[in-house]
């Protein structure tokens, strides 16, 4: 089969040509399986998509126009009413931002503790530290004065979640840039929870390039170094 190890990107499939040669074209919306309803996607269009086959199929189809240009995945689940984020909102963002990320790593240290397969080495010896002085402020819906003043107090142990993040995030490629689709797989998840989060990697590309920076991402979280 020339289409075994052929690779397309989302939205197209694999097809063999008159010539017996393998071709990337649009998947079409309609042949996608189907999916359960806590799989379907908003697309950036507000309309629901009954999964990410379905949506970047039609992308595809859309290539070349203006629609097809604008059209991404905006966050997993049914479209739904997302509240406008105000200025006092974004403000606060970050600190519920770093708390998180800093708990995430928690959890994979201490599942890690049992089976090991989720953090390197080189990043549980990083996390270790982290994790012995943690056990003060214990996961959870904390006060934006009680967080505020744990950054400010242990400032040392929120760098390394915000750094350990975006390297999770530069991979396509690993050049200390993130793209709108390198940061799509948090800000999908996120913005059903967390309607700050557009707005917050918005106003994270200080010189809006489309690309936020190792340099741009830290400062976004107050990180000075």
């Amino acid at each position: 089969d020339p289409c075994r190890n052929f690779h397309c990107k989302r939205g197209k499939v694999c097809h063999v040509d008159k010539q017996g040669k393998p071709i990337c074209i649009c998947q079409d919306p309609a042949a996608c399986p189907s999916t359960k309803d806590y799989e379907h996607v908003c697309g950036t269009d507000n309309k629901t998509y009954d999964g990410t086959c379905q949506l970047f199929g039609t992308k595809c189809q859309l290539e070349g126009t203006k629609m097809g240009c604008q059209l991404h995945l905006d966050y997993m689940g049914s479209c739904k009413y997302i509240p406008h984020c105000t200025d006092y909102e974004v403000d606060q963002f970050p600190l519920r931002m770093r708390d998180w990320l800093k708990n995430i790593l928690m959890q994979y240290y201490e599942r890690d503790l049992d089976t090991s397969g989720f953090l390197t080495e080189k990043q549980r010896s990083k996390v270790k530290k982290i994790y012995q002085n943690d056990k003060r402020l214990v996961a959870g819906n904390h006060a934006v004065e009680l967080l505020l003043h744990d950054f400010e107090k242990n400032y040392h142990m929120y760098v390394y979640p915000v750094h350990w993040q975006f390297h999770q995030l530069d991979q396509h490629p690993v050049d200390r840039l993130l793209t709108h689709s390198e940061l799509a797989p948090l800000r999908a998840s996120l913005v059903p929870m967390e309607h700050c989060i557009t707005r917050f990697f918005q106003e994270c590309d200080g010189d809006q390039d489309k690309l936020i920076a190792l340099k741009e991402w830290c400062h976004c979280f107050g990180i000075k170094e």
